[in-house]
């Protein structure tokens, strides 16, 4: 049973920012993100402590992938993509 992959507006636009410099690494990215379609929670992936609704975070290298996992409906909705060191502050607004 495969989810549907939604991107917010900050998704969509670090990933079209990152699509600019590095194409391997959007490579991966892509199919990571593709990947969630077929299961949402991979081992390597992990919940984020204190995050209502539930967030998880996936690797991909120095860059992390957040999303949320809407299993009523099927949805993974992708909220931020960016480096670690970004990534996070993200979650402070």
């Amino acid at each position: 049973m495969a989810y549907n992959i939604e991107l917010t507006p900050a998704a969509a636009k670090a990933l079209t920012k990152l699509a600019k410099g590095n194409r391997a690494l959007l490579k991966k990215l892509d199919q990571t993100i593709l990947a969630l379609a077929e299961n949402p929670e991979p081992a390597n992936s992990k919940q984020l402590v204190g995050e209502n609704p539930p967030l998880y975070r996936v690797r991909v290298g120095d860059y992390r992938i957040l999303y949320h996992v809407d299993g009523d409906v099927l949805v993974v909705l992708v909220v931020h993509i960016g480096h670690r060191k970004d990534v996070y502050r993200f979650l402070k607004r």
